[in-house]
């Protein structure tokens, strides 16, 4: 990968005659065009040209996405509530409802990923789930928003995946920590953006009631967004008409040096098996869950939780924003890092690693400080806005240690069953009975955190000391990573393919 930047002139590494139907979809394209030269120069422009075309578009879709689905926290002080009947634990199985939908739709929404055009698809996931959110406001009891937030779920269960396996199509390994984590911090833009139009609903004062107006503001910028990601968003870098010819070679030739391939449409059992006997797929489903019971305290219960420290109703509101500045933040600086020192001081996983051990702190701030320190437990909160990094790595390593088209939509599937699994369980760890205090919420939250911990550890061990074993078998290094280039482009997975190195 090194000699690939440094050098005035790539070439491509020699091609097989394999007739294999299993191919990647992009493989004739690439055979086509192997020999390819090409300058350091003309593959930076290319670079350009990608991050100008995904770059927007991504950021945009996420940043709407996570509103949306956040969108009750904002509403919960301006008369949600009220406006819908809600009582007891009912507020608690909206947040957890809406995993229920993202759950179910996690498996039929990576076959589609696999089987459609991903751009095509992602943008018309964004119209519809811009629409189902304007309809909120004519719920009127816990049934139809309890259905409305089910439907979101299951609308929303493509983004995150498919945004996913984009990054893995277009980048390389190397860049990859950047880009995720430049759609990723939207996250934290949002947490701001929100707090900062919660604040302004709670200046309306007449026409329909406040609480309605937050669906509606952010639906009619989803459906906009969708419209432009239409029109704007690629599917495959072999088809991209906003590239020439010989640019679509490069950007193949680029992403083949991952030796994951692009994209397979065929779904393939045995990687199916393989993903099954995988302990770094357990890894990141037990990791999952454990990062994500935490996720409620961030995003559907941050207004109420603010609100018991003793701020008042535009307090909760305007209070969220440096939250959303520590994630913003802490994702662009963690990803600027693991991409400027990869393969240094294994990048990735000292962000995962760092970014855990602040949220435990945060976390075992807000279970042992007392109710009368507002402000240092107002503090804890911001800092566990950290755990938004540890995640964004943890994606990365789903694409660029997770080869096999099916394997990795697989992989990816099972880690968001765990995402959904921690965010069922999160929301039911507040208890109404416990308010003002929550404190089986705050416990449950350092005990997700400590498990995050100890599953990152795990996964590297495991990763590190397979990078060793097969480093001392390999007999020709050169030889195993133009074959690993290879048997990328021809759908192998990282186990089957010896030439493939996991980054850490």
């Amino acid at each position: 990968m090194a000699s690939q930047k440094e050098a005035e002139v790539s070439v491509s590494p020699p091609i097989s005659s394999t007739t294999s139907s299993e191919r990647d979809e992009n493989y004739e394209f690439y055979k086509q065009h192997h020999g390819l030269e090409y300058t350091a120069q003309e593959a930076k422009k290319v670079l350009r040209k990608i991050d100008i075309r995904l770059i927007p578009s991504l950021f945009l879709i996420y940043m709407l996405q996570y509103l949306d689905k956040n969108s009750i926290n904002f509403a919960s002080v301006y008369g949600l509530k009220q406006g819908t009947h809600l009582k007891g634990q009912q507020y608690s199985w909206l947040s957890s409802i809406f995993y229920f939908g993202y759950l179910i739709a996690q498996y039929p929404a990576g076959l589609a990923l696999q089987k459609l055009p991903v751009g095509k698809f992602l943008a018309i996931t964004t119209l519809v789930w811009g629409g189902l959110l304007m309809t909120t406001p004519a719920c009127y009891n816990f049934a139809g928003i309890a259905i409305n937030r089910f439907l979101l779920g299951m609308i929303e269960a493509v983004v995150t995946p498919g945004f996913v396996l984009m990054t893995g199509m277009w980048y390389t390994s190397e860049e990859q920590p950047l880009r995720l984590a430049s759609w990723y911090c939207t996250n934290g833009i949002a947490t701001m953006f929100g707090g900062l139009i919660g604040y302004a609903v709670g200046h309306i004062t007449t026409g329909l009631p406040r609480w309605m107006y937050v669906f509606l503001i952010f639906g009619a910028f989803s459906i906009a967004t969708g419209v432009f990601a239409l029109i704007l968003l690629p599917d495959l870098p072999s088809t991209a008409k906003f590239l020439s010819e010989r640019e679509r070679a490069i950007a193949v030739e680029r992403v083949a040096i991952n030796r994951q391939g692009v994209k397979s449409s065929q779904f393939k059992w045995y990687q199916v098996r393989q993903a099954a006997q995988d302990p770094k797929t357990w890894l990141l489903f037990i990791m999952a869950i454990g990062a994500q019971v935490p996720n409620s305290a961030l995003t559907s219960f941050t207004s109420i939780i603010v609100g018991t420290f003793g701020f008042d109703t535009l307090g909760t509101q305007y209070l969220q924003i440096p939250g959303g500045a520590v994630q913003f933040v802490s994702l662009l600086l963690g990803g600027y890092i693991a991409t400027k020192f990869d393969g240094k001081f294994h990048s990735r996983f000292t962000c995962m690693i760092f970014a855990c051990t602040i949220c435990i702190l945060g976390a075992g701030l807000l279970v042992g400080l007392p109710s009368s320190n507002k402000w240092g437990r107002l503090v804890a909160l911001w800092l566990c806005y950290f755990q938004g990094l540890g995640f964004s790595m943890s994606l990365t390593i789903v694409s660029s240690n997770i080869a096999g088209y099916t394997k990795k939509q697989v992989t990816g599937a099972l880690l968001f069953t765990g995402y959904c699994v921690g965010n069922i369980i999160g929301p039911q760890t507040f208890k109404s009975s416990e308010a003002p205090g929550y404190s089986s919420a705050y416990i449950a939250m350092l005990a997700g955190y400590s498990v995050k911990l100890a599953c990152i550890v795990a996964l590297y061990i495991y990763m590190y000391l397979e990078n060793k074993r097969r480093d001392r078998e390999a007999i020709n290094g050169q030889e195993v990573e133009a074959e690993g280039v290879e048997n990328g482009m021809l759908d192998k997975t990282e186990i089957d393919n010896k030439g493939f190195r996991y980054v850490l």
